[in-house]
């Protein structure tokens, strides 16, 4: 589906309440998505940390950590869900448990991103998409899409549900990321090139052929390492 804001329906009218699930860095840097969200227009009431693994800190950026995700399927009240989880695999896992009816995932775009509807841009729900990404014209991305600081993509681009772009990364024209593809930080898979689903692409590497599933390749030009027999 097209991205579109949630917003309120009038100025008295309450804001969407939205969790965090994951408690590390990318949970504070998406508190931080958030936040710039809301400065550019009130979208959210933000309520705080959910993450199976209890931190440090009883509040982090000033807002509560609230329990372990079964503590969150387990709380009545509707809530907006962005899952803060860098690993595809693992984001992927979340999301299946957090299938619920009074939770809806989140989709987050940094308000300084371009999706104008001419660029004929499709946002999956779920999907995260950070300060300083390029996006040109008639892409796909679909649910539970993870767009970190600065990434390109590039006209046609398919990018299938759950894939994980790291700072950086570089994805051409007509290139097709299957679901679960994992590009490290500024890697570049280039235009035309398909990248089979959870394939990890290691950091700085260049695909500039197509590369199976469950692989992972590194260098440039991109070589196999490994096949992680579908694991």
């Amino acid at each position: 589906m097209s991205y579109a804001p949630v917003l309120p329906n009038s100025a008295l009218a309450p804001l969407p309440t939205l969790v965090i699930v994951g408690a590390g860095g990318l949970g504070r840097e998406v508190l931080m998505l958030a936040r710039q969200i809301n400065e550019a227009a009130p979208t959210w009431e933000i309520a705080g940390f959910y993450d199976d693994r209890t931190p440090a800190a009883a509040t982090l950026h000033g807002l509560p950590y609230l329990g372990t995700i079964e503590d969150l399927k387990a709380q009545a009240e509707p809530r907006h869900v962005a899952v803060a989880v860098g690993n595809s695999r693992s984001r992927a896992a979340i999301a299946e448990r957090l299938a619920a009816p009074h939770l809806t995932f989140a989709t987050l775009v940094h308000p300084g991103i371009a999706l104008a509807p001419y660029q004929q841009i499709q946002v999956g729900e779920g999907s995260i998409i950070c300060q300083g990404c390029i996006l040109t014209c008639d892409i796909t991305l679909g649910r539970h899409v993870l767009l970190n600081l600065s990434c390109t993509i590039g006209h046609d681009a398919v990018l299938e549900d759950f894939c994980s772009l790291m700072p950086h990364a570089n994805v051409g024209g007509e290139a097709h990321l299957e679901a679960g593809v994992y590009l490290g930080t500024n890697a570049t898979v280039i235009n035309q090139v398909r990248v089979g689903a959870y394939a990890i692409l290691g950091a700085g590497a260049v695909a500039v052929r197509s590369l199976p599933a469950h692989c992972t390749a590194v260098g440039v030009p991109a070589q196999v390492l490994k096949i992680r027999n579908g694991q």
